[in-house]
């Protein structure tokens, strides 16, 4: 403890030494990122540069950059449609996936009959289903539905399963003994208790299920689809387009960056008066 000259209030040096830490962190948070994507960009550059590298074999970052601004009515048209297989997916997987997990806590007999089935889908890599789903339907955007639901499906079923079952069991007790109904308890009970695992598991489908719209694609684009970003870097790669391979790319990161970013805020959002994940407190 010490006391200033200057007011006479006794000022503690860990509280001091505790609220620099905590602004040197919120300004590293955002600091040390954005020097981290500058050096390497430099780095990139200067590979390029000092090896004297075609752009063809590895183009620098100021040419994909503005190959990325002098295509992007392309670039945008593509994303577009991958980032609308990406969201219908998403929604899908979220009906499906809270749903299924109300019928498992509702019932274990659905639950051991069906969850082997979840399981065995996630862990069957989506390469390997995509060209059967794709022989089998007949919408080629079907079938790109399909194989980023498969994707984006399973996180969101196992976590809320997860949610729901871990309901305290002192209040589950307690809502038996005022003899609430099966409804009510999974109403007032089961369901705020799962949404935090809910809303962890749709920030992982969220990223997951542009990956399976940007792996259908991949399938799909052999077959005359040609439309998402997926079949733009298929057809840049056959023109020897390093740049725009390269500039579709970094929409594809970006894209991921923006959907976990939005999910996350929309967690903070729903959790952030009650939840202890997100509640912000004094020191």
């Amino acid at each position: 403890m010490s006391v200033t000259p200057e007011t006479g209030l006794v000022v503690d040096r860990e509280e001091q030494a505790r609220a620099r830490r905590l602004r040197n962190e919120r300004i590293g948070r955002w600091v040390l990122p954005i020097l981290v994507v500058v050096l390497t960009v430099y780095a990139w550059d200067r590979i390029c540069v000092i090896n004297e590298i075609p752009h063809y074999i590895l183009p620098r970052p100021g040419l994909v950059l503005e190959t990325l601004i002098k295509d992007f009515p392309i670039l945008l048209s593509a994303l577009l449609v991958t980032l609308q297989t990406t969201l219908l997916a998403l929604a899908v997987a979220v009906l499906g996936g809270v749903g299924l997990a109300v019928l498992f806590t509702q019932s274990k007999f659905i639950e051991m009959s069906f969850y082997p089935y979840a399981v065995i889908l996630q862990v069957t890599p989506i390469v390997s289903i995509a060209p059967l789903i794709f022989i089998y339907v007949d919408s080629k955007i079907a079938g790109l539905l399909i194989c980023a639901w498969i994707v984006a499906f399973f996180p969101i079923l196992s976590n809320t399963t997860l949610g729901l079952n871990s309901a305290d069991h002192n209040l589950r007790d307690l809502f038996k003994i005022y003899g609430a109904t099966r409804w009510q308890r999974l109403r007032f009970l089961q369901l705020p208790s799962a949404l935090p695992y809910f809303l962890g598991g749709l920030r992982i489908a969220g990223g997951l299920a542009l990956i399976g719209s940007v792996v259908a694609e991949y399938v799909a684009g052999t077959g005359g689809i040609g439309s998402g970003l997926a079949f733009t870097i298929l057809e840049a790669g056959y023109r020897l387009n390093i740049p725009r391979m390269f500039a579709a790319l970094l929409l594809i990161a970006g894209t991921g960056v923006v959907i976990f970013m939005a999910l996350s805020l929309l967690s903070h959002m729903m959790l952030r008066k009650w939840h202890e994940s997100a509640l912000k407190r004094e020191g």
